[in-house]
């Protein structure tokens, strides 16, 4: 379960940043998170809930953006999805390919007031 550890490191950064935007209570926290961090979804919303209370983040609205994960393939320049991890691009057939997108973590934005 470690959307608590995630859940707690996100509580502790947004607190650090509040007084810096002159903001005393947190309505909503914008997450995006790739498909690859094996979030779920729930956990990490009843995590939340509970890890907030008592701070100037609980009540707020947590939104979470999915990242699918895509490929791209060194040979023929094209950007795809995988519905198996062994499967060759699409396109050319070939296993020369990377990751670029899925894997993301981040804090996109919080409001408050």
């Amino acid at each position: 379960m470690h959307e608590i550890s995630l859940i707690e490191s996100i509580i502790e950064i947004i607190t650090a940043e509040m007084p810096k935007h002159n903001i005393a209570r947190v309505k909503a926290i914008t997450l995006r998170i790739g498909e690859m961090r094996q979030v779920v979804p729930d956990v990490l919303l009843f995590g939340f809930e509970v890890l907030s209370k008592g701070t100037p983040l609980e009540g707020a609205e947590l939104i979470v953006e999915n990242v699918p994960t895509r490929w791209h393939c060194k040979i023929c320049d094209q950007d795809f999805a995988m519905e198996d991890w062994f499967s060759n691009c699409p396109r050319c057939g070939k296993a020369e390919y990377h990751i670029i997108s899925g894997r993301e973590l981040e804090i996109v934005e919080f409001e408050g007031v």
